[in-house]
């Protein structure tokens, strides 16, 4: 009997080593993996991941921020984002957000997105809707974002609601006036307003 309650108390004294190595083993390994994502989903442009053929990676709800030198806030969101090589992402239902110091913003949403780390931008496709909080709600087909700066321009056509009214232009030109300057829409290419008295 004796014998039998060592052969217990060895048991015991063994699993209370190795059951809290066991657990210590799995928190390290759930911590090294998220780490690794954050990492992806922290940087636009991550630069050495595999993007040909088989090994071609995707992250689910990428997130990126970064802040202007003037102090302007940059943020960016997808479905998915696939590195494609030579520092070139596609990204799937990009959402970006530009916040200025004044408190104003302007969003932007497409269905599909190129990044390059090249030249530091983001050319937007399938269908852009440029939203103000000074009002603006437009559509455009195509948009070249910056992500390193305020500053983007429609590919082509772009039309949708103002403060005034409708209006319509050729291009339209997102800039940022001097270094604490304000930001500004400017309609270029035929524009055609269309004024809606307020009530």
């Amino acid at each position: 009997m004796a014998r039998g309650d060592g052969l217990y108390s060895q048991v015991i004294a063994w699993l209370k080593i190795l059951l809290p190595l066991a657990a210590l083993i799995l928190l390290s390994t759930l911590f090294l993996l998220s780490r690794s994502t954050e990492q992806v989903l922290d940087m636009p442009f991550a630069e050495g991941l595999p993007g040909e053929g088989a090994s071609r990676e995707r992250v689910g709800a990428p997130y990126y921020a970064g802040t202007t030198e003037r102090g302007d806030m940059l943020t960016m969101t997808a479905s998915t984002a696939t590195p494609e090589g030579d520092g070139v992402i596609r990204a799937e239902e990009l959402a970006a957000r530009m916040r200025m110091n004044d408190g104003s913003e302007i969003l932007l949403n497409a269905l599909h997105a190129t990044l390059r780390d090249s030249d530091k931008m983001a050319v937007m496709e399938g269908g852009v809707t440029i939203e103000s909080s000074t009002g603006y709600v437009l559509t455009t087909e195509t948009l070249n974002s910056a992500i390193d700066k305020i500053e983007a321009e429609s590919g082509g056509p772009v039309q949708g609601e103002g403060p005034l009214g409708t209006i319509e232009a050729g291009k339209m030109r997102i800039e940022a006036v001097g270094e604490d300057g304000d930001v500004q829409l400017l309609f270029t290419d035929g524009v055609k307003l269309i004024y809606l008295p307020q009530d």
